[in-house]
């Protein structure tokens, strides 16, 4: 499979290659094939041979299990870490880093996409995921993004109102991969939209954890917080293995050096199970996993 990608792919063809790495948690094992896709035709090739298939992006709410991913991994390269001003705002390719594309704004007097400073993801990610923080997120300022469809390898543009988006959740399949999109932003003073990304990376200092962590990992339910649900139930601080529920910010996991994906799986477990059963509520995972955890 991987002779016959490489035929056809521009990008980087490898195999058994670690996704760990690739993950802000960096624990995990190999897929059977990885991709480093730099065109759309690239991507249509990747869908053509009829494995699964997974989209890596930046890894920041990804867990792969230690027995890695049996099929392709794809990650976007260089081709799509582009930007473009236009009239309304700004355009941005998949692979942009939203940090980077925060200061990017900054340079060009556009405000309205701050907030992205302080999440620690990619572009493309942050479409599908409708990322967001401090009350903002990706569909307050997204007009249209533009879509590969792997399995049919069909190209779209669709607008905002078609991405079905609700809190941390868009209608995009497990095969629509985000190619780029268009922010509409207003025009700002540089130093002022500067200064705002600063207080913005300082208020991430100040009040979550450093380390191996792949963010929030529960998505909040309505009207409460889980942090607050993890802390209630006395999960703060629960460890297992290399894995231990941050002291920090109970909604965080962070993963020592010797830290295995098991044991991060099975922390999830844990305060799920405990949040259940003292609170009544089901946590939902934000995290991703990937691979055999049974």
């Amino acid at each position: 499979m991987a002779d016959t990608l490489r035929e056809r792919v521009t990008g980087r063809v490898l195999t058994d290659e670690p996704l760990g790495p690739l993950t802000t948690f960096r624990v995990g094992g190999a897929a059977d094939v990885f991709v480093e896709a730099e065109t759309i035709n690239d991507l249509v090739a990747v869908g053509q041979q009829g494995l699964p298939i997974a989209i890596v992006g930046r890894g920041s709410n990804l867990l792969v299990s230690d027995t890695g991913f049996r099929g392709i991994a794809v990650k976007l390269g260089r081709g799509f870490r582009v930007h473009e001003q236009t009239d309304n705002g700004l355009r941005l390719g998949a692979a942009v880093y939203l940090p980077a594309g925060a200061r990017l704004t900054a340079r060009l007097g556009l405000t309205g996409f701050e907030y992205a400073a302080e999440i620690p993801a990619t572009f493309g990610g942050a479409v599908r995921m409708n990322a967001g923080a401090h009350d903002a997120c990706i569909a307050d300022v997204l007009t249209a993004a533009s879509i590969v469809d792997l399995q049919s390898g069909t190209v779209r543009r669709v607008t905002t109102d078609q991405l079905g988006y609700a809190y941390r959740h868009s209608s995009l399949g497990p095969l629509d991969v985000v190619t780029g999109g268009e922010l509409a932003l207003a025009k700002g003073d540089p130093a002022a939209v500067a200064d705002r990304i600063r207080a913005y990376l300082e208020w991430r200092r100040t009040n979550q954890p450093p380390g191996r962590s792949a963010g929030s990992v529960f998505v909040n339910p309505p009207g409460d917080a889980a942090g607050r649900l993890i802390e209630e139930v006395g999960a703060k601080g629960l460890r297992v293995g290399g894995a231990e529920v941050s002291t920090v910010h109970a909604n965080f996991i962070v993963a020592s050096a010797d830290a295995t994906a098991a044991d991060v799986w099975t922390l999830i477990r844990r305060v799920q199970d405990l949040v259940a059963e003292r609170c009544n509520v089901s946590l939902q995972p934000e995290v991703r996993f990937l691979g055999d955890f049974s």
